[in-house]
This record gives C-alpha cells, structure tokens and sequence, in this order.
C-alpha cells in the first residue's frame, strides 16, 4: 500500500502513475472524473498514457471524460477495448479558447463524454435542477404525443419551479498565476458532474489529480474522494489546496 501525499477525513491523494497504484489500493468507485493528457501537442505533459481506459474499467462503472472531439475519434477503440459504452456528453463552453489557428473557428469548449459499464439501469444518475422563471408547465392530460418519442400514457405533471440542468455549461477556465495549465472549474462544471453521476457520501476517483480541482470539487459536494498525479510539484498544489480548504472551512464540506 502506498503512502499518501495528502489525507483528510475525505480526501487521500496519491503521487505516482495511476497505473501502477490503482492495483494496490482494492477500492471501487461511484464515479470516475477523468482528465487526461489528451496527446495532441507537442508539450513534454501532454502524452496519452497508454492503457488507462482499460485499467479504471476495474475501479469504476461510472466515468466522465474530459477530452476533445479529435480525441474521442482518435482513442475510442481503448474505451469500447475496456468495455465502456457511451451514454451521452456535455459541452464546457470556457470563455476564451486557445490555439493560434487561423484557418478554423476558434476553439472555446470541450468535450467531457459520460461513459458506463454494464446495465444502465444499475448506474447511478441524477441530473442536477436548475431554477425556472417562464411560465407554469403543470399539466393533466388524457395522452401526449410528440413526432419523435411517440406516445405517453395518461400523465399529470406539476411544475415545481426547476428544469433539467442544459449540456451546454458555462464556466470560464481558472486563471492562477502559477497554476495547472489545463484545470478545470469547480462550481460551474465539476460540481454537477459529481453531482449526476456519483450519490452523496459516495467515492470519486481521479488518476489524472493536477492541482486538486476534482478532489476540491468531490468534497465541497459532500463526496469522498481518492486522487493520484504522477508530477510531485502538482501534487504539492493540490496539498496546499486542500490543506488550506480544511483550515479555512474546519474541514467541513
């Protein structure tokens, strides 16, 4: 068993290759949020850590993953070779994109893809709410029909004021001096993907740490969390990070 950068009463992070310390540690996750290297540049970070869709296939049958759509395109046989069936995506609109291409639209959004294992009515899912102003929907009805779903049997529906969160989430892109270069937000977007796909008290799993963001995220959710980063000074990140959450908050979620 390895010894733990960083442990709290609901967060351990691991410093080493994913691939080399999932084995040893026996958990099972709820839900995996996943953010590779996703090997399309030339920075010495950015590699494609070969196997790993398979590897977390043992851990976990739930999984969110960050990637971009060349990626997806390009990887996709390692997630059905690891027995991962797709089950839908949100996009992560971020406000100003990067790249200096001048011959396409300009990239401000990625991809994050939720994948699965097994039965899907055995997975765990509950699509975050969002407050709605417009008009009252609450409806009874004999039958309702639609041209693309077909039709539902008698029904009544009472509009309790919330609508099913969009797949398209806005959330701009941290901005840390000195920080991870790729990490992702809390509130606006990690937040209701553990929220969907992990229940409350349940365990996240991150292999790709970074900075901690997934960790942070997972535990002011209310959920635990088991991390690991390959990189020692980002995993000196994340310890502060979340160090310095437990002193600010008394380690209250």
């Amino acid at each position: 068993m390895p010894e733990p950068y960083y442990r709290d009463d609901t967060i351990t992070l691991y410093h080493g290759d994913a691939r080399d310390i999932l084995p040893t540690l026996g958990l099972t996750a709820d839900l995996a949020v996943v953010d590779p290297p996703y090997g399309e540049t030339s920075l010495d970070w950015d590699r494609w850590p070969d196997g790993w869709p398979t590897l977390i296939s043992e851990y976990t049958r739930s999984m969110w993953c960050f990637g971009s759509l060349s990626m997806f395109f390009k990887r996709h046989h390692e997630f059905t070779d690891g027995g991962w069936k797709m089950s839908h995506g949100v996009i992560w609109e971020k406000a100003n994109g990067s790249g200096f291409a001048t011959d396409r639209f300009r990239g401000v959004h990625e991809q994050v893809v939720h994948w699965y294992q097994g039965p899907w009515g055995e997975i765990h899912t509950d699509v975050p709410k969002v407050a709605y102003s417009g008009p009252n929907k609450s409806a009874r009805g004999n039958m309702s029909r639609t041209t693309h779903t077909g039709a539902i049997g008698a029904h009544t529906y009472t509009d309790d004021g919330t609508r099913l969160m969009r797949s398209v989430l806005y959330a701009p892109a941290p901005r840390r001096r000195g920080g991870h270069p790729t990490e992702k937000p809390v509130g606006g977007l990690l937040d209701p993907l553990i929220r969907y796909g992990c229940p409350p008290g349940g365990l996240v799993l991150d292999p790709f740490a970074g900075s901690g963001a997934v960790l942070d995220a997972a535990r002011l959710a209310g959920r635990r969390a088991i991390g690991i980063e390959g990189r020692a000074d980002y995993c000196q990140m994340a310890a502060d990070r979340l160090s310095a959450l437990t002193l600010d908050f008394g380690g209250v979620a």
